[in-house]
């Protein structure tokens, strides 16, 4: 491709609202450009990449058995009816009506086209195992999109879903897309780890997120070097400090004036946080057949932990949470910044585990500036549900091996998930086993969204002067640069790497060196070569690595030769990364 031609520009600055490295490179070498708030167009130079990241996709999704095939982005809401997702999911779902008044809804994901599928088209155990993939558009209406590709409304998935007749199979699918997906990554030059996470709206019995470890991350992770935990923060467990022994003593109202926090009561009484109770009033919304309602959540757990809301939402089986108004705390008895679960009405009350094993908490007298000592779990009141809803933090211990945690953010780049039968039975999608039983199939659920991972490519390899992409994936594998107004050299090159089978991106235009040196570094493919006339004397041209800066003068007539030997060296380099990665639960 000429630069000349190049349906794109680069740009000196990157827009006002870019924040990120990645968003700022891409958008200034000309690979995307915004139409709206999280909402891309992908240029030439984009579409390149990312059909090579798709293609990285294709192989190894086929080398596990699957079978592309397309779905619609479009879907009747029937199916989703079925599941009960349509009642679910919030307002991050796209629905419309068509033109006869028909639910309609914009895919955001293809769980229930699937299991819609596999009605139709499985009926004996004798066609399972199977998988099916697609890479296809996707729409979530996230309220906040941000960080340019990071996080958007409109994205390109590949998702992927396995289908068995037992649960060995889905372990076995799932454990092979484990690995697949370590391999993606490393083809793509994206390090990546794999942790625990929580199954959301998708269900089922476990669920892996692959993280890219950056700054710029929203999710939180745990993460143990000694034995090798990770987790999501969402779900991450840690090993609690336990409770001295002690025998219940009676309960005692004492006053203590201006002490609405923890921090405060602790100081006021002479105790550690640890021998406190903390309040934190939520209000869930919950599903119930197909109608939503409010219930009022009284969550307690010791005052030196703090309340993890997705554990607590997945404890009350919540779709949605809330902080609840004071008048609504109020209503139930409670006190805020004075509340216990001792005489409270119409409230779910739910407990962290660590309460139970913690005798003589202080906690709220549900009166201003009166709190209760001596508070006993099973004595003074009981719980409606009793989870872990105590969030993990830094220097918490592992729940394996006791070892102190540390914390990292990152950006998830891929999820695997095992659904098990959640949607074959909603829609009835059944097989006949070997003894003629009918039994629902075994699903899993395994997604990368494309452009995200492009924006972490964008993250991982840069400098101060644009992208270094890596061979694998950079849209073109040759910045070929012509400095020379004398000779046909370049062109020469440009036919004969074209005809070798090399990507080249040719800089034809009329401008000055600093330009065409700027671009090329900023656009950031892996090898450009310079035809200058002082080269050009010495009888040969520039070969230069992107990413180490290293350059050599070859010869003319072995420029085609030495490209071929430079992009099978750096392909072997990342090819050495994909290797067998252990399965951690």
């Amino acid at each position: 491709m000429r630069m000349s031609k190049l349906f794109s520009q680069t740009l000196r600055d990157a827009p006002g609202d870019a924040e990120v490295v990645s968003h700022k490179l891409l958008v200034r070498a000309g690979f995307i450009r915004q139409l709206a708030a999280g909402i891309f167009s992908y240029l030439p130079l984009a579409r390149r990449t990312m059909t090579k990241i798709e293609n990285i996709m294709r192989e190894e999704m086929d080398a596990i058995g699957g079978q592309e095939v397309t779905m619609p982005v479009i879907h009747s809401a029937d199916i989703w009816k079925e599941t009960g997702r349509w009642y679910q999911i919030g307002s991050e779902m796209g629905r419309f009506l068509d033109k006869n008044g028909r639910d309609m809804v914009l895919a955001m994901t293809h769980e229930e086209v699937v299991a819609d599928l596999v009605r139709k088209e499985i009926q004996s155990y004798r066609q399972l195992p199977a998988m099916i993939y697609h890479i296809q558009t996707k729409w979530r209406d996230d309220p906040r999109p941000r960080a340019g590709l990071i996080r958007v409304r409109e994205f390109t998935m590949k998702d992927s879903y396995s289908l068995d007749a037992d649960w060995e199979g889905l372990d076995k699918q799932y454990r092979a897309h484990y690995q697949a997906y370590f391999n993606i990554f490393n083809r793509c030059g994206v390090p990546a780890v794999a942790v625990g996470s929580d199954v959301g709206m998708m269900g089922g019995s476990m669920a892996h997120e692959y993280m890219y470890l950056t700054p710029i991350g929203e999710d939180t992770l745990l993460l143990c070097d000694h034995c090798g935990y990770t987790a999501n923060r969402q779900i991450a467990e840690f090993k609690k400090p336990s409770a001295a022994a002690e025998d219940a003593l009676p309960l005692e109202k004492v006053a203590t004036p201006d002490t609405k926090t923890i921090e405060d009561l602790a100081n006021f009484l002479n105790i550690p946080t640890a021998k406190t109770a903390k309040a934190v009033f939520m209000v869930a919304t919950i599903t119930e057949g197909t109608e939503d309602v409010e219930k009022f959540v009284f969550a307690v757990v010791r005052g030196d932990m703090d309340v993890n809301e997705t554990k607590l939402a997945n404890a009350v089986k919540a779709k949605a949470l809330r902080p609840a108004h004071d008048e609504e705390i109020v209503a139930i008895g409670a006190e805020p910044g004075y509340g216990s679960p001792i005489g409270v009405k119409n409230a779910l009350i739910v407990v962290d585990d660590a309460i139970p094993e913690s005798p003589n908490l202080v906690a709220g007298a549900n009166e201003t500036g009166f709190h209760y000592l001596n508070v006993n779990y099973g004595r003074d009141y009981r719980a409606d549900v009793v989870a872990d809803i105590a969030v993990a933090g830094d220097g918490d211990a592992c729940p394996r091996c006791g070892k102190p945690m540390y914390t990292s953010r990152g950006v998830e780049i891929g999820n695997i998930f095992k659904l098990g039968t959640r949607y074959t039975e909603a829609l009835g999608a059944t097989f006949l086993d070997k003894d003629g039983k009918e039994k629902p199939v075994i699903m899993g659920s395994y997604g990368i969204g494309v452009g995200r991972l492009l924006a972490c490519v964008a993250e991982e390899h840069n400098d101060e002067h644009g992208l270094i992409l890596p061979i694998t994936i950079a849209p073109y594998q040759v910045h070929l640069v012509n400095l020379s107004k004398k000779s046909n050299a370049a062109e020469e090159i440009y036919a004969d790497l074209q005809a070798a089978g090399v990507e080249v991106l040719f800089d034809d235009r009329d401008d000055s060196p600093g330009v065409k040196f700027n671009d090329a570094d900023l656009i950031g493919l892996p090898l450009r070569i310079t035809v200058g006339d002082r080269g050009l004397k010495k009888g040969g041209v520039e070969l230069k690595r992107r990413d180490t800066g290293d350059s050599e003068l070859i010869p003319l007539a072995e420029i085609v030769s030495a490209v071929q030997a430079k992009i099978a060296e750096m392909t072997a380099e990342i090819m050495a990364t994909v290797v067998e990665v252990p399965f951690k639960e």
